[in-house]
């Protein structure tokens, strides 16, 4: 199995060579072509509160920004489940800000039924949530956890992600937890945070591969420029400095590819939103095998703004999954069916 040392990693992030990047993009496609196939698996989102507790320095949804909220109610949530079966997707997502007042046995309770209607994989991305809570869903049928991390370097991740009161975030111990509760644990990172070098970012990669992740989340930085990380002059412009662009993302991609396998990696909003005509065909030529498109009624999908222009806001549901569909085969891949977990087998011939 190909695997790169850490200066290895460093190097490939710094290389701007077109012959040489071309080189790792494509060593990362056939590792995602022997060891997940060809099929690109559809995530149905939905973003059930943009409520939040939480004060993160770059996000639009952050506690301290007076904005229109919302929480959607268990039937429209329901709904949105239907809605996935009739378009082939296998996998709902449920996501939200850091929002307690989701309480946990309702949570539970609209996972239970999307179980017992559906054939659909359930994936949920609700935050930082107590031992019981979590257990309790695990217990109710949900299948994964997503909790990005973020950054494994935990000084940039204090400046980015301030703690409650009196409670330290600790991701990385939660997806260890999450893991020993039975669910797939899915994680991932921002690229080109300020104040995050290239030797953090191969960190980060290098985390991923020790926590064994299932799925991995890569995109660009995009700050809210209503919030203090997206202030002008708020970047840090160092040498080290990881930039934000596209081709990073990819080169990230890539050798988290190389680097886990077996994981199901998309090819993310963020990353078609700063390139809306290439982007997400160039995650999947880069060792991305999921797209996650947004199953999220208006008008709550506009409130849902973590960042402006997010690409697609404004299609509506079926024309978004018609064009995602398009984008897939479009590049030789087949859409994917059935729920899409992590497949655990040798590479294929």
């Amino acid at each position: 199995m190909l695997k790169f040392a850490h200066k290895e990693l460093v190097n490939w992030l710094r290389a701007t060579d077109e012959v040489e990047l071309r080189r790792l993009f494509s060593m990362a496609d056939d590792v995602r072509r022997r060891h997940v196939g060809e099929a690109v698996h559809l995530r149905g989102l939905i973003e059930i509160s943009s409520h939040c507790c939480r004060n993160c320095s770059y996000c639009g949804l952050r506690a301290l920004r007076h904005i229109t909220r919302y929480r959607m109610t268990r039937e429209k949530i329901l709904s949105c489940a239907r809605k996935a079966v009739r378009l082939g997707f296998g996998t709902v997502v449920l996501q939200s800000g850091e929002d307690f007042a989701l309480e946990a046995g309702w949570v539970a309770d609209i996972v239970r039924t999307i179980k017992r209607e559906t054939d659909l994989a359930v994936t949920l991305s609700l935050g930082e949530r107590m031992s019981d809570e979590l257990r309790l869903w695990r217990d109710a049928g949900a299948d994964r956890y997503l909790l990005r991390f973020e950054t494994s370097d935990a000084d940039l991740y204090a400046k980015i992600h301030p703690s409650l009161p009196g409670r330290t975030s600790d991701r990385i111990a939660i997806l260890r937890q999450l893991r020993d509760f039975g669910y797939e644990i899915g994680s991932g990172v921002m690229v080109g945070i300020p104040g995050q070098s290239y030797e953090i970012l191969a960190r980060d990669i290098e985390t991923f591969r020790e926590l064994d992740l299932d799925m991995v989340g890569i995109g660009p930085f995009l700050a809210h420029p209503d919030t203090p990380l997206g202030a002008p002059g708020s970047q840090n412009a160092g040498a080290e400095q990881v930039p934000n662009t596209e081709q990073m993302v990819l080169k990230t991609v890539a050798l988290t590819r190389i680097m886990c396998p077996e994981a199901n990696i998309p090819s993310t909003t963020a990353l078609a939103t700063v390139n809306p005509m290439r982007g997400r065909e160039n995650g999947f030529q880069s060792g991305a095998n999921v797209v996650m498109p947004n199953l999220t009624p208006s008008p709550y999908r506009q409130m849902y703004e973590i960042y402006p222009g997010k690409t697609c806001v404004d299609e509506e549901v079926e024309q978004c999954a018609r064009c995602v569909r398009a984008r897939i085969t479009c590049v030789g891949r087949e859409v994917g069916v059935g729920q899409g977990g992590r497949q655990h087998f040798e590479a294929m011939a």
